[in-house]
């Protein structure tokens, strides 16, 4: 009898489970954005909030900012939140592959659940006002021989490391520029402060209309459609590039019903017609990529990090 109702009890409870699991998600959604409102990584998010409660009828997502510590604090409370696929994260390279070697962060990449990507912000290496180079060739020269000051949107962040990256990968040297933000470097760019800087194609474009800037390379495997005359790293025979990225991730433990329902539903947001028209009008390159290739790239990223921060002294600095 005890056996009967004991295998009676576990199938009515891993019925329940499959359930609920087949029901999720049966409150608001939350997602941490790591940043303050206004950003990029904030604005997309909102578009994807947008996106799930229009193709998911009946369901909400609400996005809540917590910014501070370049990410980290944001990103901390969405790795650890309970597993239960209610407190999620908009997950961002700096805070997830460059923090943690640093140092500082209370999360490991191996604590983050990648669910899934759907954006790249592009890189476009731009030359600044009255630089001494203008186009991939000149710039290349110039920097066998010179060290350019390239301006970045800060110490130790993605524009830094992928600056630095290419400049190995080219066996050039380059003098980096931090500034407390991308709007900082730019207006010294323009400015002519500085020789070179790492921008967003929405951002060069704009600048390079006005005769501000002149984009050198792009950092993709291939032309972009913004700068179809400008070349890549790669066509030049420079293996390297680079890209900022946006993607949903989420605390490890989630039960495999939940992580599937929102893997699902991130590949379908991220290829909603309507989602992709509306992140393009905003300068991202709408890219869905499932959680195994998210957390590939995440890996490779953190690499290619590692290798510039141990070679800046900056692995570690802050343990």
């Amino acid at each position: 009898m005890f056996k009967t109702t004991f295998i009676g009890a576990a199938v009515a409870a891993i019925a329940a489970t499959g359930a609920l699991a087949q029901d999720f998600p049966q409150r608001p959604v939350q997602v941490v954005v790591p940043y303050s409102a206004g950003g990029s990584t904030d604005l997309s998010m909102r578009v994807v909030a947008d996106a799930f409660e229009r193709i998911f009828d009946d369901s909400t997502m609400v996005v809540r900012n917590q910014p501070g510590g370049g990410g980290a604090i944001g990103s901390s409370a969405a790795v650890n939140a309970r597993a239960d696929g209610y407190t999620l994260g908009a997950g961002a390279q700096g805070p997830l592959v460059i923090k943690p070697l640093i140092g500082g962060t209370d999360y490991q990449l191996d604590d983050v659940e990648f669910i899934g990507l759907y954006a790249r912000s592009l890189q476009v290496m731009v030359a600044c006002a009255d630089a001494p180079f203008s186009d991939y060739e000149s710039f290349i020269d110039y920097a066998g021989e010179n060290a350019p000051q390239v301006g970045n949107s800060g110490a130790g962040g993605a524009n830094q490391i992928s600056a630095e990256a290419f400049a190995a990968a080219a066996d050039i040297s380059i003098e980096s520029v931090p500034f407390n933000g991308s709007s900082e470097a730019r207006t010294a760019c323009i400015g002519g402060h500085i020789d070179a800087m790492v921008a967003s194609p929405a951002e060069a474009k704009s600048a390079s209309d006005a005769g501000q800037m002149t984009p050198l390379f792009v950092m993709e495997d291939e032309r972009i459609d913004l700068f179809p005359d400008t070349p890549t790293a790669v066509e030049k025979g420079v293996d390297f590039t680079w890209s900022s990225w946006k993607g949903l991730i989420g605390p490890k433990g989630m039960d495999e019903a939940t992580l599937t329902w929102l893997r699902d539903a991130v590949e379908q947001i991220a290829t909603d017609e309507q989602f992709r028209e509306t992140l393009t009008d905003m300068g991202e390159f709408v890219t869905f990529e499932d959680g195994e290739a998210f957390e590939a790239r995440a890996r490779r990223d953190m690499e290619t990090s590692r290798t510039v921060l141990e070679n800046l002294g900056m692995l570690g600095m802050n343990n």
